[in-house]
């Protein structure tokens, strides 16, 4: 069974090409979750502030794309990311919650 996940693409104000992600990513649904970082060339910034889930499938994509993302987070993520390595990697903005 599929972990439900919403993918929508888009464009910051300065023009810049974002994902904002929703939901869980897990091994389920990475297939779809690589698709769509693939599908757009160049730098990349992906919201993360919707996803309450990151396994380390999810964070393998991350990884083999981490030289043109710039990743949005909220503190429920900053350990994983911090501890896996990849905050060493890529540029991570962390947004606090309300």
């Amino acid at each position: 069974m599929t972990t439900p996940l919403s993918l929508t693409p888009g464009r910051r104000p300065d023009g810049a090409p974002v994902l904002t992600v929703v939901g869980e990513i897990d091994m389920s649904n990475t297939d779809a979750f690589a698709t769509a970082i693939e599908t757009t060339d160049g730098p990349l910034v992906i919201d993360l502030t919707g996803v309450e889930y990151l396994d380390s499938a999810g964070l393998s994509v991350l990884f083999h794309h981490s030289e043109r993302l710039e990743l949005i987070a909220t503190p429920l993520l900053e350990p994983v990311l911090s501890i896996s390595g990849l905050a060493d990697l890529t540029t991570v903005h962390h947004v606090d919650t309300p």
